[in-house]
């Protein structure tokens, strides 16, 4: 089965069970991110599975386009990807467990749709906690449809619960559906949890149920949801058999990568290489396919995100360099990046077409990127060896010195010192990349803090005013304005918009007085649902109305703004405070940024 057809057959099989189909939404989340990126298909939906009324309806099916970058340091193993499809289906309100799981089991084992033995699934269920009772539910339907007991495991929140994305929000058990390979068993308590391979996990059941409070208190949703997620990659490899994800979708960057490096994949074709040496090969060209093609999704998205040292851009950046370094090491000498994006293109613009759209800009930021990294890379070997001269081991604090400042990584920090006769402090360099990584999840974890996730008084109020705004933009500034991103905590909003020049302190002043005039005026804030064309010529605006379906909801406040989002708002402008901006900054390119607060 390829790519294509499982993507097909998926919509096909919801869209009879009465789902909408919705579009993909952007990888750079709209409004009020809570994450950096979109990681699963239930981000641009929140607000929906808070209560909001989607327009198109209780419920939904889509492929998704996601990032996820919490593991990067595992990609170039056989299943870990950084860019994936999600094939996801949801019911905001409508049906629940037995309806979900029955779905489930009926898409995965029909013949008619993906046909799996019933003999090859195994599941997980939530095994229970002082937050939330044992799923006994989920468990009782699976077995009920022939799963038997002792394929039926029992985790706790670390394997069996999902969310909620931020720090409060929508969140539940959940049940996860796992196909058994023929790979042998590590041993006799060999099981889903293991990470040995023998069990890869495709598809998971997410059951909506509670809403966790800024307190921690996990309290009952009043609308009930199903969020589930299918990985498109991970699910044709196990059907077809495959040993990893590198052998349909990911082939074609594989095959470039080999002319590339005069290298091959396959094991068999190093057999006069060592087993290492083997294992390090095939790891560099997972990590440039993957990365690659995760940077060019990044920088495809209609955002136009480009490799920087912050937020987005910090993570293209990562991306581009990881996989440059990797090049290096199994033999490609030229410029590479771009002529691996453009396969990227190729092969899969056809689903997703903003791909070609940006195929200038992306191929442009990958060539200007990797002649920066080549010059970086020239001079971390100066770095190298000036730290060396005169010492018989490389300590750890300097291998990963020259792994943070220069992107050399521990395997090449490691050939360099034998050229020279001499030893890296391996333990120290692990040692200190662990306080780097523990710093790194840290502060991702800020990242997940505010925005749509969260829900509160405070950020509904936050998330108002970025329309006042907004429209304020356009009015002192001019209709080329667009909203480019937002990100909103407790404290303040940050919002970030199309302009090419630093704001007056007029137009700032100015900008203030009409959002504060709106905010005095009390106005009314109403939304109406209608189809994108009919928002269009209402004058509705929205950058992003591409990524919705045919209908959607157009929020006006009063007749002073009429934009296209999800929510939430306020009832009445009365209810802001007062606003003021605190800074106005450049963002990136073209994009300027301002925080404000409401006093």
């Amino acid at each position: 089965m390829t790519s294509w057809q499982l993507r097909k057959k998926y919509l096909e099989f919801f869209v009879g069970k009465g789902h909408a189909v919705i579009p993909s939404a952007s990888l750079v989340p709209e409004n009020d991110p809570s994450v950096l990126f979109t990681t699963a298909g239930m981000h641009p939906l929140v607000p929906f599975l808070m209560g909001e009324k989607h327009p198109a309806g209780k419920r939904l099916v889509n492929c998704q386009k996601c990032i996820r970058t919490g593991d990067i340091d595992e990609v170039g193993d056989q299943w870990h990807l950084t860019f994936f499809e999600m094939l996801g289906n949801w019911s905001l309100g409508d049906y629940f467990k037995e309806e979900a799981i029955k779905m489930s089991y009926e898409f995965l084992t029909s013949e008619k749709w993906l046909g799996i033995p019933v003999e090859k699934l195994a599941i997980t269920v939530f095994a229970g906690d002082g937050d939330a009772p044992f799923d006994r539910e989920a468990f009782n339907i699976w077995q009920g449809l022939g799963i038997p007991e002792e394929r039926i495991f029992k985790y706790g929140k670390k394997e069996n619960w999902w969310g909620p994305a931020g720090e409060t929000g929508p969140c539940g058990p959940d049940s996860e559906m796992f196909y058994i390979t023929a790979k042998p068993a590590c041993g006799p308590d060999c099981q889903p949890a293991c990470s040995c391979g023998k069990y890869v996990e495709i598809w998971n059941d997410v059951f909506m149920e509670y809403n966790k409070t800024a307190w921690g208190k996990f309290e009952p949703l009043a609308q009930k949801n199903v969020d589930t997620g299918m990985g498109v990659e991970r699910t044709v490899s196990v059907l077809n058999g495959y040993g990893d994800n590198y052998q349909e979708l990911m082939k074609p960057l594989v095959e470039k990568i080999e002319e590339l490096s005069g290298k091959k994949y396959t094991p068999l074709s190093l057999r006069d290489t060592s087993p290492c040496q083997v294992e390090e090969i095939i790891g560099s060209m997972r990590v440039i396919a993957d990365h690659l093609r995760a940077a060019t999704f990044i920088m495809g998205d209609d955002l136009g995100i480009a490799p920087s040292n912050v937020d987005q851009g910090y993570v293209v950046r990562k991306l581009i360099r990881r996989a440059i370094r990797h090049g290096r090491m199994i033999g490609i000498k030229e410029n590479f990046s771009h002529k691996i994006a453009g396969v990227v293109v190729e092969i899969m613009s056809d689903v997703y077409p903003e791909l070609l759209k940006n195929k200038e800009f992306v191929l442009a930021n990958f060539k200007i990127e990797e002649d920066k990294f080549t010059k970086t890379l020239q001079a971390g070997l100066s770095a190298f060896a000036k730290a060396s001269a005169d010492k018989k081991k490389i300590s750890g604090e300097l291998a990963f010195n020259l792994y943070q400042t220069h992107g050399f990584p521990i395997e090449l920090t490691k050939e360099l010192a034998s050229e020279k006769g001499l030893t890296v402090d391996e333990q120290g360099f692990n040692e200190e990349f662990k306080k780097h990584q523990e710093l790194s999840r840290t502060a991702a974890v800020g990242k997940f803090k505010g925005g749509l996730g969260e829900h509160t008084e405070q950020a509904v109020k936050y998330h108002t005013a970025t329309h006042l705004l907004n429209a304020a933009l356009r009015q002192v500034l001019g209709p080329h304005v667009f909203q480019k991103g937002s990100n909103i905590t407790e404290e303040r909003l940050r919002f970030d918009f199309s302009h090419g020049i630093k704001m007056s302190a007029e137009e700032k002043a100015q900008v203030e007085k009409i959002v504060n005039q709106v905010i005095e005026n009390d106005l009314p804030v109403n939304s109406v649902e209608m189809t994108v064309e009919q928002a269009k010529k209402k004058g509705a605006i929205g950058v992003f109305a591409d990524k919705y379906g045919e209908q959607v909801k157009v929020y006006s406040i009063g007749d002073y703004s009429q934009e296209i989002c999800g929510g939430p708002h306020v009832e009445r402008t009365g209810q802001l405070g007062h606003f003021k901006i605190i800074k106005e900054e450049a963002s990136s390119a073209g994009v300027r940024r301002i925080k404000a607060i409401l006093e």
